[in-house]
């Protein structure tokens, strides 16, 4: 039996103070339930309303890539400096240590490889299983203008109401074929058909004129880093992006292709999260690499 309250100190109501109720920190968000809420609140840093995240899921469908060649070796000293860490589930059981802090956004659509059509793609993780391994989000491709682009759509609805159905946020993943223009038209029409679809955030590519892109998508957008590029030029993608409207960047092989991986990861988050320049974050990448 619960022991009765003999405190004899005045109950304060403080009915001076009306209760607040402040809206969510994330763009297009702030309908969602608590534990879509909290889970985004992970992957995006809710000081800076940004978020790093560490891309290493390219041999779902390319096998071993170059620097990934033994995630257990290469990944694990740069978990500590990402917000979130996106890979496949074979992965997480296999490579990652249970006791990483790290937000994960696990790869959920998959299928053919890189000898295939890369737009044939189903759903390749039953949301009970994400949910088993607390992932934080699921990532889905999806081919607008593909030869399976109405499949790969469903894929995401087909995500987007089982996330609903237990708090989980899905990334939709715009995918451009090498018959598809990178341009802010495309861009565009992509990321905001994803939204309008239900995907809680979008990863996408930055463009020219992508203020466009961002403004008219009502989630949040994380930019993909794509091919290697030297430091500098990364650095500069992702200061245009944050600039122009992106909420952080979702970076692999700009960060684990860099003759010094600490060093890089360390740089973009001087540019996401501290508003850093390029001058002083590729300083900081140079002075650290050494």
């Amino acid at each position: 039996m619960a022991e009765q309250d003999f405190s004899k100190k005045e109950k304060e109501y403080h009915l001076d103070v009306p209760q607040t109720c402040e809206a969510f920190f994330l763009k297009g968000s702030n309908s969602y339930d608590w534990g879509m809420k909290n889970r985004l609140a992970r992957i995006f840093n809710p000081r800076s309303g940004k978020t790093v995240m560490l891309a290493f899921d390219h041999g779902y469908f390319q096998g071993p890539t170059t620097g990934l060649e033994r995630i257990d070796v290469t990944i694990r000293p740069l978990a500590p400096y990402a917000d979130a860490l996106m890979l496949t589930r074979g992965t997480l059981r296999s490579l990652i240590d249970p006791s990483v802090a790290n937000p994960i956004v696990m790869r959920a659509s998959g299928g053919p490889s890189i000898l295939k059509e890369l737009s044939d793609e189903r759903i390749a993780v039953d949301m009970e299983d994400a949910l088993r391994m607390n992932v934080s989000a699921v990532a889905v491709q999806v081919f607008i203008g593909g030869a399976n682009e109405t499949q790969t759509v469903h894929n995401m609805t087909r995500l987007v109401d089982m996330g609903m159905r237990y708090g989980m946020p899905v990334l939709g993943v715009t995918a451009v074929g090498k018959e598809l223009t990178r341009d802010a038209r495309y861009i565009s029409l992509a990321t905001r058909m994803l939204a309008e679809l239900g995907a809680s955030f979008v990863k996408t590519y930055f463009v020219p004129d992508f203020e466009q892109v961002t403004a008219a998508c009502p989630v949040p957008i994380v930019i993909a880093g794509g091919k290697k590029l030297p430091e500098r030029e990364a650095l500069q993608m992702a200061r245009d992006a944050i600039d122009q409207g992106a909420s952080g960047v979702d970076m692999g092989r700009n960060i684990f292709q860099s003759d010094s991986p600490v060093a890089m990861i360390g740089a973009v988050r001087k540019v996401v999260h501290e508003n850093c320049g390029v001058k002083e974050a590729y300083e900081y990448y140079l002075d650290t690499k050494k």
